[in-house]
């Protein structure tokens, strides 16, 4: 793994909850980027929101991190047409940096961010809003194919980040389990039967993500993503 120890925080953005889906569903996926300090919270950025708190937000996903580099081989694979979408918090990240993908950072890992410190603890599950988002009834899936997913973490300490300070690898608790290698037993070798029996003793993977694992390992299948992927039929 290519290890690099600090980036720069290249952009911030914090939405509002709005209706977004075809049946008025709520999203806060279109967000804005600030210019100021912006207080971290165990909850998040400060004035930021989440649609679906079932699925979004909460503790352990509380601030939402996309690499900044990802959005060039976007721009490559759709044309010089979806130049505009795919650019820094396209995808509702939080946070945008270089440097930091999926290949070089691992599950548990410890950072400091500006002067509060977070914790890695799942990837992104890609889903339909990413579909409306872009425009594309496929683009939730094209996503979760590309293992190009960004990822959340946990405010370990509160405290603020501003444009142009530092995001600092403080403790690696995991380093065999990159978020890539995370990624690919999640959604390419997904019935591996030891690499889901070590998913489900990660205790800083989140609690849903270790069931994904334990369900896998006692059902002997794997869940379905059509409800997540799938834009929903206007009613």
């Amino acid at each position: 793994m290519k290890q690099i120890n600090q980036s720069i925080i290249d952009a911030i953005f914090v939405g509002q909850a709005r209706a977004f889906g075809p049946n008025g569903e709520v999203s806060a996926i279109q967000k804005q980027q600030v210019w100021d300090a912006v207080s971290v919270t165990v909850s998040g950025l400060l004035g930021d929101e989440q649609g679906d708190k079932v699925y979004h937000g909460g503790p352990d996903k509380a601030v939402h991190h996309y690499p900044s580099e990802h959005y060039a081989i976007w721009c490559a694979q759709f044309g010089g047409d979806a130049v505009s979408g795919f650019r820094p918090g396209g995808f509702g990240e939080n946070i945008s940096t270089s440097g930091w993908t999926e290949h070089t950072v691992c599950i548990g890992d410890v950072f400091i961010l500006g002067t509060a410190i977070l914790q890695v603890t799942q990837a992104r599950q890609p889903c339909w809003k990413l579909n409306l988002r872009f425009e594309n009834s496929h683009m939730a899936s094209i996503v979760q194919n590309s293992l190009r997913t960004g990822w959340y973490y946990r405010v370990l300490q509160a405290g603020s980040v501003a444009p142009g300070d530092s995001l600092r690898l403080l403790e690696r608790r995991q380093p065999d389990w990159s978020l890539a290698r995370l990624l690919h037993y999640l959604y390419v070798d997904t019935m591996n039967v030891p690499a889901m029996q070590a998913m489900s003793e990660l205790q800083e993977l989140t609690p849903s993500w270790r069931k994904i694992a334990q369900d896998r390992l006692s059902k002997g299948s794997v869940e379905d993503w059509q409800r997540r992927l799938q834009t929903p039929a206007i009613v």
